[in-house]
């Protein structure tokens, strides 16, 4: 045996620690890009106007409309349940959106997602940056919803006791935080509502018996365990803590499924289930 070896083997523990402790991933280096962290009046106008609409055919009572909110159809032939939808960080861009909000309107349900970006110069981030800036982004999305819920309940076609707010990722965090009685049901994608790097604290919503709905990967890449940055040691990597104490509250577990998951058939599945009643006229 080498004297080397030797030396190795009768090293206390603790002096191993660091070389150990060294050989973790590094959490990668997060960036900030765009310079407006809040709306202003002229760009929430933006918001709702260049929001994307999917308007079924029950409601103009001709052919499904899908397009921009401010070219909604003016009138309508009956009330139909909408969803007001809150986009993750990658915006309306993403194809998963729109394919989404039609497959609501095969159920007879509307669909409104606002546009974040109508804010020229929006702020956008490649993850993790720090909390206080992530806490500007989830204020930013969360003076989003009033403007476009007064929008939609000004519609004749949007039944104002069947309204549901959702979103996905970014998006997802000030709906499990939003504290108003206006919408019948909430739905959060592909967040936690847990204490992590993307959230200076959950601050959820209080705990009412509104239904609720929580869909989300068991690995997902930002919010579960397996991300390696998480910063929360003790993370189950889903809502079900949040929602403690509501028997009108679920979580879907989805194994393995990426963190875009909206269109996954375990998903699809689990929304048309919760939104059943709401669905029906």
């Amino acid at each position: 045996m080498s004297l080397a070896l030797r030396r190795l083997l009768l090293c206390p523990l603790w002096l191993l620690l660091p070389i150990v402790a060294s050989a973790q991933p590094a959490a990668p280096k997060g960036e900030v890009t765009g310079g407006a962290w809040s709306h202003t009046p002229q760009s929430l106008i933006g918001v709702v106007e260049q929001a994307r609409l999917f308007l079924p055919a029950r409601a103009t009572g001709s052919t499904d409309y899908f397009g921009p909110f401010k070219d909604a159809p003016a009138t309508s032939v009956s009330k139909v349940p909408v969803v007001l939808f809150l986009h993750g960080s990658s915006g309306l861009g993403l194809a998963a959106i729109a394919e989404w909000q039609q497959w609501l309107g095969t159920m007879g349900i509307a669909s409104v997602a606002p546009n974040s970006f109508a804010l020229p110069d929006r702020v956008t981030y490649k993850s993790p940056i720090d909390q206080a800036s992530y806490e500007r982004v989830h204020a930013l999305r969360a003076s989003e919803i009033a403007p476009t819920l007064q929008a939609i309940t000004g519609k004749p076609w949007a039944d104002a006791s069947r309204l549901v707010l959702a979103g996905t990722s970014e998006g997802a965090v000030p709906v499990a935080r939003y504290a108003g009685g206006e919408f019948a049901a909430r739905i959060v994608y592909s967040w936690s509502c847990e204490a992590n790097y993307f959230v200076e604290s959950p601050r959820n919503a209080p705990v009412d018996r509104k239904p609720v709905l929580n869909v989300i990967s068991t690995t997902d890449p930002f919010f579960s365990r397996s991300n390696g940055w998480l910063g929360y040691a003790e993370a189950t990597g889903h809502c079900g803590a949040a929602f403690k104490g509501n028997p009108a509250a679920a979580v879907v577990l989805v194994p393995d499924a990426p963190h875009t998951l909206l269109n996954l058939p375990a998903a699809r599945l689990a929304t048309a289930g919760f939104l059943q009643s709401l669905a029906r006229p």
